[in-house]
């Protein structure tokens, strides 16, 4: 499996208390899976993806990403780990306004060190794939709310992510837009072998999806489609 999740706990502090984000929690996804998460607000979703993401080391249990195991890593060697492997599509795409749809892109590869030849080239081929060919010279206020979106997904497949994590990417469009939103996300699970994980609050866009999670109370359990 390329992301595995087994027995995780994430608690916080609150006060005197302390708070069960997640709750001996288990995930494995493998490559060419696109697996959903669905729950009220505050029941662990973001937690969950920002454990998956290597961004928060939970109090126990073990993380896999990409068959490499996260909990004996040194600081440095998570953030080499997350850059290489680990793709993010932020609710927000939080797009810089002063570049354009392939300088969103480039910068990603620069900032991993990579050539700008083979990375402008490879911008061009994720803008082509994620709909957006003939858009890569536009800047974020001359794109509509769903290219924009496209915009951020290709980004977070600049550096050949193995594992996708996709949070609330619907959120801002129409039922129209979403759709499509997701079945570009799944034709791009399977085309590139990602192990996805989306969070997402619009039920209705379900059936592209493998299997669905629900959550609730940082606990983690495989629903029924709807």
């Amino acid at each position: 499996m390329t992301l595995v999740l087994d027995d995780v706990v994430l608690t916080y502090p609150d006060g005197d208390r302390t708070l069960t984000a997640l709750d001996k929690v288990g995930l494995s996804v493998g490559a060419g899976e696109f697996t959903a998460v669905v729950g009220p607000s505050g029941s662990g979703k973001s937690s969950l993806l920002a454990v998956a993401a290597t961004l928060i080391r939970p109090a126990s249990g073990t993380v896999s990403v990409a068959g490499r195991e996260v909990a004996g890593l040194r600081p440095a060697e998570r953030t080499r780990l997350r850059r290489d492997h680990v793709g993010i599509v932020f609710q927000q795409p939080n797009l810089l306004g002063s570049l354009t749809a392939l300088d969103q892109l480039t910068v990603m590869a620069h900032m991993a060190g990579r050539s700008a030849r083979g990375a402008a080239a490879r911008a061009r081929e994720l803008l082509a794939a994620t709909g957006l060919a003939g858009q890569e010279h536009k800047r974020p206020h001359q794109l509509s709310g769903g290219e924009r979106q496209r915009v951020n997904i290709a980004r977070a497949l600049m550096n050949d992510p193995e594992v996708l994590l996709v949070d609330e990417p619907t959120s801002a469009l129409d039922h129209r837009r979403g759709e499509q939103i997701v079945k570009l996300l799944e034709g791009l699970t399977r085309e590139r072998r990602l192990a996805a994980v989306m969070v997402t609050h619009d039920l209705a866009q379900l059936t592209s999806t493998d299997r669905v999670y629900s959550m609730a109370d940082g606990r983690l359990a495989e629903a029924d489609r709807v």
